[in-house]
């Protein structure tokens, strides 16, 4: 009989590599399941029976743009391992792709919720929801409070003209993904660009780089577990980290979006307690947060688009696919107004 396996993980091949690498590591054979695929790495939880781990890799088919996220991931969790940024714990990285036919990394499992809708939050009632997403800010506050250089991570990143480059980045990435008129993108692109601030202050920080609700664990206890998806991490400035938080808190609500939303949950704080409680944690100034937070939906907007426009060329599989394109001027309509008010 032949033994059932996920795409792309081999729990036989899995368990001979890490008796080599860490001996008494695994108890006994290995069993995965699949808890994340799709165009993003992959993520599948693996057990012995006894204890638990999980394995991130490139999705299949697209391993040689994306495989350097692994050793970025990895490098990143085991950096901050020790820093009080709750962080999976790191077990190895493997960059021989034989062994899964792409290179990966082992972390602890992390008990923890993913809370991904407002109605996933409602149960918990409104302090309680208050509490935590306020607890999101205190984490941010803590993973940029660590100076790079004294976790060995002084040469991750570019700081020098990171906000120039992102925005050229995302412009690019428009180009790219054009296939109608969008009133108002290049305006915001535009303004973005004119307005752009003096960065970063007073200075660079490990940036995740796509951090929401959605890419955190919470514990029993309703404190931040571990924050995960790292693969956008680099030094940079903070404030984008910040902007796109309130940019997800201060969302409105559209009907059937396929875009996951929290803040109708009651007790849910608004973007103004957010930015407060980082800035009284950080101690950053947070006059700009306008910026970063347009920022933010011009880059979701971007995103949408490109989205948008494999849908129109039939490269799309799932459902919600045909509602995005209507959403993308909603974005750039906030992302003006942010700006225009800010």
């Amino acid at each position: 009989m032949t033994e059932h396996h996920p795409p792309g993980l081999d729990p036989t091949r899995l368990r001979a590599y890490l008796d080599g690498e860490r001996p008494g590591l695994v108890q006994g054979p290995l069993s995965a399941e699949l808890i994340e695929g799709g165009r993003s790495n992959l993520t599948y939880e693996v057990t012995d029976g006894t204890s638990r781990w999980v394995v991130r890799r490139p999705p299949l088919g697209h391993v040689l743009a994306t495989a350097h996220d692994m050793a970025r991931e990895h490098r990143v969790i085991s950096a901050l391992g020790p820093t009080g940024v709750p962080v999976p714990g790191a077990v190895l990285l493997c960059e021989d792709t034989s062994v899964l036919g792409a290179p990966f990394y082992v972390m602890e499992y992390v008990e923890g919720t993913p809370y991904r809708t407002a109605g996933q939050l409602a149960p918990l009632g409104p302090e309680r929801t208050r509490e935590l997403v306020l607890g999101l800010a205190d984490a941010l506050v803590k993973l940029h409070s660590v100076d790079p250089a004294s976790v060995g991570l002084g040469d991750f990143g570019r700081p020098e003209g990171f906000l120039e480059r992102q925005l050229r980045r995302w412009g690019k990435q428009l180009d790219a993904s054009r296939s109608r008129e969008l009133p108002g993108i290049d305006e915001l692109h535009a303004l973005l660009g004119s307005r752009l601030p003096a960065s970063p202050a007073p200075a660079p920080a490990i940036v995740h780089g796509d951090y929401r609700l959605d890419n955190v664990l919470v514990g029993a206890d309703d404190e931040i577990a571990a924050i995960l998806d790292w693969e956008m991490s680099t030094l940079g400035d903070p404030l984008t980290d910040l902007g796109l938080l309130v940019m997800y808190s201060s969302q409105r609500p559209v009907p059937g979006t396929p875009i996951a939303t929290t803040r109708e949950a009651p007790g849910h704080p608004d973007a103004r307690e957010l930015i407060e409680r980082y800035a009284a944690g950080s101690g950053r100034d947070v006059s700009d947060i306008a910026w970063y937070t347009a920022f933010a939906y011009f880059k979701l907007a971007v995103i949408l688009e490109g989205i948008h426009y494999r849908y129109t060329l039939g490269q799309t599989v799932g459902a919600g696919f045909d509602r995005i394109g209507a959403l993308v001027p909603l974005f750039v309509s906030d992302g003006l107004t942010t700006l225009q008010e800010g």
